[in-house]
This record gives structure tokens, sequence and C-alpha cells, in this order.
């Protein structure tokens, strides 16, 4: 029996479990760091499917990693994002992205033992602007694979993740109170340091080169209409191409904020929100394989580029990219909503949305399986089965 149809074929039979997990973690959103029943909910999947788990993981409340097989000849890790957007829910379809990866992984442990490979699930929190994956690396995670992948849902079909690096900032500014009408003097507007700092980036924008994007929320900007505002808070993000050009910008953008300080007396906090996304180095000839395997099941790689700029939003997948070989393709979920607004969150439910489910667990599974198969080729660790091919 072909290898890729047993595949299918243990995927075929936990389809159920796959739309019902999905389903759960979509109607039970959880913000990052804080998605203490959706890992849960996709770890005890895997431990179902004999999976064992391990969670928390690395000292991470919310992360887990869950292993199958004791081969030494090649370790696949498929990836699982389950955080929610504050105030989206899943708008940005991590419910599929942890129903994709479990079913992947589910249906390649199947054949793992007979191959002589390992299949690992990590659970990763706080994809969402917090640096997860980024934190798990700092602890020692990934090091073992010698491939990782996951997909993520997207308008249309893109095989090739292309992210911006990004770092993310939570910015404060304290002043003084005082009474607004009686003794305004006597006060320091944190409020009009933020809204200087603003002007300031707004002004710098038309000076920007091409591929750098500026933007955030002010998530604090006063207490009363009548009281000098003594403490400012918001969240900032700065993207470019590349580490390298990222790095070379921000202090432009952090002199914004300085600007702020300065000219009201305020006093400038600015603290990392996890560390800097990097941008995604593909391992291209995975990402064939992942191409062809995905055209095999139906998909369509031949889409409006402007549909396809989901490709360039930030990942920490980027940072694990640059220490382990990976992809991070995207699959469509249809429909004329983008990912981050409200309606993209219904299209991550629903008929489409399983069959974009379907799609990219089978499409990983078989990617995984034929990247194993390639490096058996030039080192021949992985056992072969007599009779049966890929």
């Amino acid at each position: 029996m072909l290898l890729k149809a047993r595949i299918a074929d243990r995927l075929a039979d936990v389809d159920a479990e796959l739309v019902t997990l999905s389903d759960e973690l979509h109607a039970d959103p959880e913000v990052g760091w804080q998605e203490v029943r959706s890992s849960a909910r996709v770890a005890a999947v895997l431990e179902r499917h004999g999976f064992a788990v391990e969670r928390p993981y690395l000292g991470l409340e919310t992360a887990f990693r869950a292993v199958h097989g004791s081969g030494d000849g090649f370790t696949v890790g498929f990836l699982a994002e389950y955080d929610a957007l504050p105030g989206l829910g899943h708008a940005c379809g991590h419910n599929l992205i942890s129903a994709m990866s479990v079913g992947g992984a589910i249906a390649l442990a199947e054949i793992a033992d007979d191959l002589g490979i390992t299949v690992e699930v990590i659970g990763t929190p706080a994809e969402e602007g917090y640096g997860g994956k980024i934190e798990l690396l700092e602890r020692g995670a990934f090091t073992e694979l010698d491939f990782a992948l996951m997909a993520h849902p997207a308008p249309v079909d893109v095989a090739e993740a292309e992210p911006f690096a990004v770092a993310h900032w939570h910015i404060r500014y304290d002043g003084k109170a005082a009474h607004a009408a009686a003794y305004p003097e006597r006060g320091v507007n944190a409020n009009d340091a933020f809204l200087i700092a603003q002007t300031a980036i707004a002004l710098l924008r038309q000076q920007l080169p091409p591929g750098v994007r500026v933007h955030g929320v002010q998530t604090r900007g006063g207490e009363a209409p009548n009281a000098i505002p003594e403490r400012t808070e918001g969240r900032w993000y700065v993207r470019a191409e590349s580490t390298e050009k990222l790095l070379e910008l921000e202090q432009r953008v952090l002199n914004c904020f300085e600007a702020g300080a300065l000219a009201t007396g305020a006093v400038l906090t600015v603290t990392p929100e996890g560390g800097r996304y990097s941008e995604m180095r593909t391992d291209e000839q995975a990402l064939d394989l992942y191409r062809a395997n995905a055209i095999s099941l139906g998909r369509d790689f031949d889409v409006d580029p402007v549909a396809a700029t989901m490709n360039r939003a930030s990942t920490d997948m980027g940072n694990v990219s640059q220490v382990v070989d990976a992809i991070h393709p995207y699959i469509g979920v249809g429909g004329d909503a983008s990912n981050h607004q409200p309606e993209f969150a219904q299209a991550c439910v629903g008929a489409t949305a399983e069959r974009a489910l379907r799609d990219g667990a089978l499409a990983l599974a078989w990617t995984a399986l034929d990247v194993a198969c390639s490096r058996a080729a030039s080192s021949a660790p992985i056992a072969t089965l007599e009779g049966e091919r890929v």
C-alpha cells in the first residue's frame, strides 16, 4: 500500500475529531499566554492518539511538546498555534493551525515507527505579538528537530511566506495629574506626549523606505476629561523586510516617542514585548514538495497578488526558521475578508474552512514524509519498507 495512501486513510479516521477541535478552539478564544483551555484541548487529542505529552513545556504553562516514535533517523515537528486576538477571537485562524498540525502529526505517526522517524507537535503560545516561539527558542526548544512546518489560514493559498521582521513595544508616559480647568499649569500631560509622538511618526512615514510599517494603538489615554492625564500607554510595532533593516530604523521611531517626552516633560518608558520576530528563511526544496502536494489536492496558487499579501505579515516562525529547516505556507479559506477582520474569524469555521483543514493537514503530512525520504536518499538513516512506496 502506498505510504501517502496510508497517511490519507489515517487522517480520514480522525477527521471528525479534528473538526471538533477546531470548532471548540474557535468558540472559546484565549489570548496570548492565557491559552490554558486551548492548549489542554490540543494536547488531549494528541495524547488520545498515542503521543507522549509534556505540559507545561520548558516552564511555560500554555506550551506543550507531544512526541510519537523514537527513531533517530529524522525528527519532524508540527507547530501548533492557538492564541486568539483581543476583541477579535480567532480572526487569524489559529484554531485551524492547531487542527492542521494535530491532524498532520497523527496521520504521519501511522508510519513513523515503520520508517524509524520521530513525530513531534510543539504547542507554541502567544504568537500574536508576544513571541512565544522566541521564548521557547531561548529555553532550548526546536533544536532536536530536523524539519519544522505549519500552515496558516489566509484568504487564498500562498506557498511561500515572506514575513516582515518586527519589533513590538509597550509605550508608557508618566506625567502629573492636575485639575484641567482650575490648575492646568500644575499638570504634566501624558496624553499630549502621546499625541506629539504619533504626529512625529505620521510625519516620519513619508521618509521611510518601501517595505517599512509603523503602527500601533493607544490603550490608555486618561481617566477623566477634567483631569490632566498622568499616565498614557500603548502598543506599537515597527516592521521591515529584514532584521538588519529593522535595526537600522528602530531608533528613528523611538526618537518620535522621545520627542513627546521632551516636549511635555513626561517620563517615557519603552518595554519590548518579547523578542524581535525575524524574517523567514524558507527551505525551498521542502516548499516545492509542499506546493506539489497541495496542488495534487486541488489547491490553487495562481492568485491575485493583492489577495496574497497576507504572506507579508510577521510571525515568530521566522525565528524558528533561522535555526531549523522550515516552511510556513498559507492555505486559503475563501471569502472577501482578510486576516484580523471579524469576518475572517467567521470564515475559519464551516465547510470551506474544514476543507482547508483537511487539505492542509494532508499536504503537511505528505510533505514531511517527502522531506524525510529525500534526506534518507542522501544519508540513508531511515528504514525502507519492503513493498511500499511513497
